[in-house]
Parts: C-alpha cells; structure tokens; sequence
C-alpha cells in the first residue's frame, strides 16, 4: 500500500498583504499529479487545511476542487481538521464528502459511542476497494473535548491532566484498531493489517518556525514521542518543517506545502510517500515540492544592499522567470532612521523583487524599544514577544513592601521569576483569545 502523508496547506493565507492562491493551487495541481504518477492509495491530510476560520470562497472552492478531481484517480483522502480549522465548517459537508471517497475528522468525540469510534478508526483501502491498514485518524484535540477544568488547579496540573487525556484518547483509538486488525486477521487468511496513527500537536523537541502558533497556551507545550502508541506509522501536522519525531523513522511530520514565514524560506518543502509492504512499513521517501513562488531572507548593510541583493537574485531567479521575489530585508547600520522603507524602495527599484518587509537589526529595534521612541514603523518590525519582552525589562518586578526582608536571594529570585511568568502566561493567554475571538 502506498500513502501520501501531507499537512498545513493553510489554504487561504494573506503573507504580508499577497495572497498564497496562486501557490495553493500550483501545489494541489502538483499533488494530483504524483498521486497518478506513482499509483497513491490514499492522502492523509494532518490538520490546518485552511489558513483561519473563516477562510474566503475561493480558498474553498479550491478544496473541493481537489476533493472532485482526485476521484479520477480512486484515490482515498483523510482530512483532519488542525487548530486553524474551523470545526463546524469542516463538519458541514462531512457527509457529502463521505460519498467521494473521503473521511473528514473536524475534531474528537466521545469514543464510548461506537458510531463517534467508528468514525475515528476505519479501514484504509486500495484502488481495488481491499483494505490494506486500519488508521486511527485523530485531529488536533481540544482541551475542552477531552477534559473538564477544575478550580484551584496549577498550570503544572492542568498540563499533566491534558497530556494523560490525550495520551487515554490515542490508546482508545489504538486498542480500536487492534480489534479491527485482529478481526481482519481471522477473516483473511492470516493476513494482518497495519495501523496508522495521525495528529496535530506539537512533539517534544521538534524544530518550529515563526508561523507555528501555540496550541496549548499555558498547558502543554509539548507531547513526548513515547506517548504515542505502537503504530506502524504515524503521520503528524502542526510543524512546518518536515522532521523525524524521537530519532523515529516512523513517527514524522511532513511540513508545510509552501513556505509560511520568512525563516521557512531556504527549506525544501516536501509530501512524504509512505509504503508497506503487507502490514510493515517499507520506505518513507520525500517528494520535494517545487518553489512557486520564492522568497528570502536578506540581513545587509545599507552599503552593501545593491550588491548583496544582486547576488541573491541570480542565485534564486532564472532569466525565463517573471515572478518577483519577495523579501524580509534586515539592515544592521541604520541607527535610528525612521524613513527605511522609501529609502529600500528607491534602492531597490531596478531589481525583480518585492520588498514585503523591511526591519532593523534586534539589537536597534530592542534598544529603540527601551528608549521609549518607538513610533508606528518601528512597531510594525517587532513580534508581540518582543514587544512584550521590552515591556517587561522596563518593570519593577519586586515591591519593597511585600517582600520578606529576610528573603534569600534565590528566594527574591524566584518570586521574580513567578511574576514574569504569570505575566507572560497572561499575555500569550490574551493573544491566543483574541486570535481565537477574530477566526470564530
């Protein structure tokens, strides 16, 4: 049996005022491609098909657009909703889908119904209608569908209490398909199936990138690899680079289709081709995607910007391609210049790029920050953390009146510890409910 493993299509997505649809579709006309080329059984999808939400018409019109060509091919899809997806939006065509070859999974359910089980653990087939492994097809969990909070608990409480329901969540399903394989296994002659395994989190000590959002604010942060259950494979989203889990040749994120963030630039985004040859996997192979559209990460001087910026177009545009590239310029000797980007624009001009975003070097932007003359350009460089984190150099963590004169320093220490924490779990809190608040 041969799958495709693929995730974060994030279709939809605005970078910086352009829209992605160009890329998104070049992408799935690629997918489609390779899934004739080389005879795919089925796709799984690991969660964030759409960028928000609320993703605009056409970003859905290209998902069904796939979903209706890909019939051609009898190929099977297994969509799961990730933590940008909206739950009701995928749930809504769920059953039409189910006519087209395709099992949508918008999010977990009680699985002591065996009809929400059911939908959750099934037969993977072949282009022959034969099954060839049972998948557990797990969508990015919401805290509130598989724990109730308590008052009074800690965040190190309600991380451990979420990490177990999780960690109970997959072992139903898994024991579920156990039972489905071992029932195949008396009904075929012996022959025993693999099972697969999805998700949509984030593993301990994986490599993210800047587009990667928290999911778990405040709770968990990571899921160790050995809390998985022992599944032939298991296909995770959420991750923008592609990466092996836990040194794992079984356990892998595919990546993003298409650069999401500047500092995803000079990665080679790629699908994984998955295959087993009757119930062991085989080979995981990658199928690097081509560039659409490229982009690039520049750190130059204003001396040196004509010259840098030469060499970069010639190593990333050919002669025969019309498409600009798009550039995040970072400049390390503009002191406090608040005019950059007329200055960009007029340096870059003769050149076939579209200058996206233009910043100062961290150190400038931190210490312009610190010297309170930010003005609204300089905001606009800045990340929310960094915001944040300058904000907070400029606070008095420890109030002469409420603390212990008799305190040890590593005591002091730690009651300053405890207020910037708290402060920063306030912060990312509020950033994530506000998101939250704009895609529902």
């Amino acid at each position: 049996m041969r799958i495709i493993h693929t995730s974060d299509w994030h279709l939809g997505q605005f970078f910086y005022g352009k829209s992605r649809a160009n890329e998104h579709q070049q992408f799935l006309d690629w997918l489609l491609t390779q899934v004739e080329d080389r005879a795919v059984d089925a796709i799984i999808v690991a969660g964030d098909i759409f960028d928000t939400a609320t993703p605009p018409s056409y970003a859905r019109q290209m998902y069904f657009n796939f979903i209706s060509k890909l019939q051609r091919f009898n190929c099977q899809l297994v969509v799961l909703a990730g933590n940008h997806d909206s739950v009701s939006m995928l749930a809504e065509s769920k059953e039409l889908l189910s006519a087209l070859s395709t099992n949508v999974i918008a999010n977990v359910t009680d699985t002591s119904i065996s009809a929400n089980l059911a939908d959750q653990v099934f037969a993977i087939k072949n282009k022959q209608g034969i099954a060839q492994a049972v998948i557990c097809a797990i969508p990015f969990i919401r805290p509130r569908d598989v724990i109730k909070s308590q008052a009074g608990q800690s965040a190190t409480d309600k991380s451990k209490q979420l990490q177990q329901a999780i960690v109970e969540h997959y072992q139903r399903l898994f024991e579920q398909a156990q039972l489905l394989v071992a029932q195949h296994e008396k009904s075929a002659n012996g022959i025993k199936l693999p099972i697969i395994a999805t998700g949509h989190l984030t593993a301990l000590g994986v490599t993210t990138s800047d587009s990667v959002r928290d999911i778990y604010i405040g709770t968990l942060e990571a899921f160790p690899s050995n809390a998985f259950p022992a599944a032939d494979y298991i296909a995770l989203g959420h991750i923008h680079r592609a990466q092996k889990v836990g040194k794992t040749e079984h356990i892998r994120y595919c990546g993003s289709p298409i650069a999401l963030s500047f500092d995803e630039a000079k990665q080679k985004k790629r699908v994984l081709l998955v295959d087993f040859d009757e119930n062991n996997l085989s080979t995981v192979t990658d199928l690097i995607i081509p560039t659409f559209q490229p982009l690039a990460m520049l750190k130059t001087t204003l001396d040196t910007l004509n010259q840098d910026l030469e060499t970069l177009v010639s190593t990333l545009i050919s002669d025969d391609n019309d498409r600009k590239l798009w550039l995040d310029i970072e400049l390390a000797n503009t002191g406090l210049l608040s005019d950059l980007q007329p200055k960009i624009t007029t340096l870059v001009k003769d050149f076939p790029v579209e200058v996206l975003l233009v910043r100062r070097q961290k150190q400038v932007r931190q210490r312009i920050l610190l010297e309170k003359q930010q003005d609204h350009s300089t905001l606009n460089e800045l990340t929310l953390d960094e915001v944040f984190d300058s904000r907070l150099q400029q606070e008095a963590w420890l109030d002469d009146d409420t603390i212990d004169t008799e305190s040890t320093d590593t005591e002091l220490t730690n009651v300053k510890l405890t207020r910037k924490e708290q402060l920063q779990t306030l912060f990312k809190q509020t950033v994530a409910q506000v998101l939250s608040e704009g895609e529902s």
